[in-house]
């Protein structure tokens, strides 16, 4: 396989070549509309109302003194709210009884008029509450033995790493906030909700309710941002599903910036215990892997951060454990990469380590490690360009020469290193439903319950099924983001345009080139991809970076990145390349910026809010790249696409982390890598 970017132009078909989004314009210009900015009849607006305690239970709320404000129409509370049935995820199941599970926790629900008029109201709500003694400390305890599978090895290596990793609670911040509006009408469910995934709101909502999934449709036409704080249904649009109905009215339940910080997940803070054993030659023995993470009282997540190293490298002696501690605190969810990016962190950090210790190249000493058998579950890969990933982005990079001496090279005030790590992350696929018709005349429909979260996805499966009809991308309308076409796949889990492109091609194939205007063809994927063989089905890459460190403050600054991925089939270059370097510069706040800090005097993160909550801005992303090798695998389905929105991130944190220690001869284990940090004493 060779190295390449994909061209300007198609050298066949439409498929992968570099097209702008189509509705490109109707964003830049303000007709895109989102889901807070349908106009309707009558409109009210919801206001929530979150708890002042992290534990305990409501006594009383003053309602009728908020009734009397301007402008409101209603206060429903867990004495008044309708109640619900039954939810897969309980963190659904607001107001519905007087317990209070996490300081932000949903206490009541203020209607009126405006949006002004339903949030001043919202604050002046005198709630009274029983507080009782909360827990939100996150500290595991670390100091445990190896385990069976791998102690024998580790003592026997000559070479060992065993170092403790540390990665803060990072929350999602979308650029357009949760937002759900909820109109009734004959027994019938409308809501237009900020959602990845139409399918999962629409399902969650008939167990809510008690109502079948076709009295129930979920519209997300454009969607401004998910990064996984978006892949479920959240309080939001329950609390408007339930106040339209009360009401007989539309419902609008849009949530401030602040408390996208408390009510829609986050990453959970990881700590992190790694242990690596090798030969002379820098052969792994025996790697070990174990995550701490927290939960909520509510729910019992595991970001499982450890997983990761089970598809990495080759080692006779392996063990992944994950360990999660429950708190009084909000539920913790998907983010991008979950699992990868952290865990990510963590091993490709130690595998630094272990180069050092061994005296062998990072790079050479991750190709010496290199597989074809996943290491966990055995079974072979149906691709793996690790290597080609590496070599290719070390030459790119200009890695070759690379003095591996820490503080050997400086440029005026500025120390300067190089750092490098893997990354992967699954390729996995699920049953979608697509719909196909040949309108009179003659362009052709597409229907599929997808969603554009901002990667192109609607332009994609453009390309996609222009080619599989054989006419070009001008007879083609994809329509999306409406639970009405059927089930499908949310777009999460890097899953999203793989499962769609599935059943688009299979409807396109089936409807056939020589059908008349009128005819439509439905098709669901779930024989397809229930039948696929028992294989390993991953994405891999490389990360370069250069790193300045200020010798007297100790801000450190990329000065260049480059991502090397193999990801299979590419859809459309300009919109995955955006995807990958995207990632790399969330991976850049990952490393140097992102940390919520918990308050465990109040059980709250005191900087939930953008003016204490930093994130990279232009001033911080250097010059980024990205490349993919010609990857082809015909285990992936008809398209032949590995999913691109989050390999990004994974081992970017790594990589920076490894270029500052490369500048300075500190290790930095625990993330961000702030100003003390570096300074200290190697």
């Amino acid at each position: 396989m060779t190295a390449t970017t994909a061209p300007a132009t198609p050298t066949v078909g439409l498929v992968g070549a570099d097209i702008a989004r189509i509705e490109g314009v109707d964003k830049v210009t303000g007709r895109a509309r989102y889901s807070a900015e349908f106009p309707f009849a009558e409109l009210a607006y919801g206001a929530i109302v979150q708890s002042r305690i992290a534990r305990g239970r409501i006594v009383a709320v003053d309602v009728d003194a908020v009734l009397t404000q301007p402008g409101v129409i209603a206060v429903l509370t867990h004495d008044n709210a309708p109640r619900l049935v039954e939810a897969e995820d309980p963190n659904l199941l607001v107001l519905q009884d007087d317990r209070v599970h996490y300081r932000g926790d949903v206490v009541a629900l203020v209607v009126a008029d405006s949006i002004e008029n339903g949030r001043a109201a919202a604050d002046a709500l005198d709630v009274t509450y029983e507080a009782e003694p909360h827990d939100v400390t996150f500290a595991p305890d670390t100091e445990v033995a190896p385990g069976d599978e791998v102690g024998p090895a580790l003592a026997a290596a000559p070479f060992t790493v065993d170092a403790t990793y540390s990665t803060p609670p990072e929350h999602n911040n979308p650029m357009e906030p949760h937002s759900s509006t909820a109109t009734w009408a004959d027994g019938r469910l409308t809501v237009y909700d900020s959602t990845q995934g139409a399918t999962g709101v629409q399902r969650n909502l008939a167990k809510l309710f008690g109502l079948e999934r076709g009295d129930i449709r979920v519209l997300s036409d454009h969607v401004g941002g998910g990064f996984g704080a978006k892949a479920t249904p959240w309080a939001h649009v329950v609390l408007a599903a339930m106040a339209a109905r009360e009401l007989d009215r539309p419902v609008r339940v849009t949530l401030t910036r602040q408390q996208q910080f408390s009510l829609v997940g986050y990453r959970t803070p990881t700590v992190q215990r790694v242990r690596l054993g090798a030969d002379l030659s820098g052969q792994l023995l025996a790697v070990e892997h174990v995550s701490y993470s927290q939960t909520s009282t509510l729910s019992d997540y595991d970001e499982s951060a450890s997983g990761y190293s089970t598809a990495m490298y080759a080692t006779p002696a392996l063990r992944i454990h994950s360990q999660v501690t429950e708190l009084d605190v909000p539920t913790p969810r998907w983010m991008r990469a979950p699992g990868e990016a952290p865990g990510s962190f963590a091993m490709e950090s130690a595998m630094d380590e272990l180069a050092e210790a061994c005296g062998v190249d990072p790079v050479e000493l991750r190709i010496r490690n290199d597989t074809d058998i996943h290491p966990g579950d055995r079974l072979p890969f149906t691709s793996r360009s690790l290597v080609e990933c590496l070599r290719v982005g070390a030459e790119r990079f200009g890695w070759p020469g690379r003095d591996p001496l820490p503080a050997a090279a400086r440029d005026g005030r500025w120390l300067l290193g190089t750092g490098v790590a893997s990354s992967t992350f699954p390729a996995f696929v699920a049953p979608s439903t697509a719909s196909v018709t040949v309108e009179p005349d003659g362009r052709y429909t597409v229907r599929i319950t997808a969603a554009d979260i901002g990667t192109g996805a609607r332009t994609a499966l453009t390309q996609i099924a222009a080619d599989a009809l054989g006419v070009g991308m001008d007879r083609v309308e994809v329509r999306i983001g409406d639970s009405d076409f059927g089930s499908a796949m949310s777009a999460g889990g890097s899953m999203g345009t793989a499962s769609w492109s599935w059943a688009v091609i299979k409807a396109c194939r089936e409807l056939g080139p020589s059908a008349a205007p009128g005819q439509s063809v439905t098709v669901n994927t779930r024989e397809e991809v229930g039948a696929q063989r028992e294989l390993s089905r991953y994405a891999f890459g490389a990360q370069f970076v250069e790193v300045g460190v200020d010798v007297d403050t100790g801000e450190v600054r990329v000065r260049r990145m480059l991502g090397g991925f193999g990801i299979g089939r590419v859809a459309n270059a300009r919109t995955v390349r955006s995807q990958l370097i995207g990632g790399m510069t969330m991976g850049i706040s990952m490393a140097l910026h992102e940390e919520g800090v918990m308050d465990p005097r109040f059980g709250d993160y005191a900087n939930h809010d953008f003016a204490g909550y930093h994130i990279a801005t232009n001033a911080d992303v250097p010059e980024i790249d990205a490349f993919w090798v010609d990857e082809h695998d015909d285990e992936l389905g008809p398209f032949g696409g590995k999913g691109v929105g989050e390999i990004g991130i994974v081992g970017t944190a790594a990589a920076i982390a490894n270029a500052v220690w490369h500048a300075t001869g500190v290790r930095q284990r625990d993330l961000p890598i702030r100003p003390e940090r570096v300074l200290r004493a190697p």
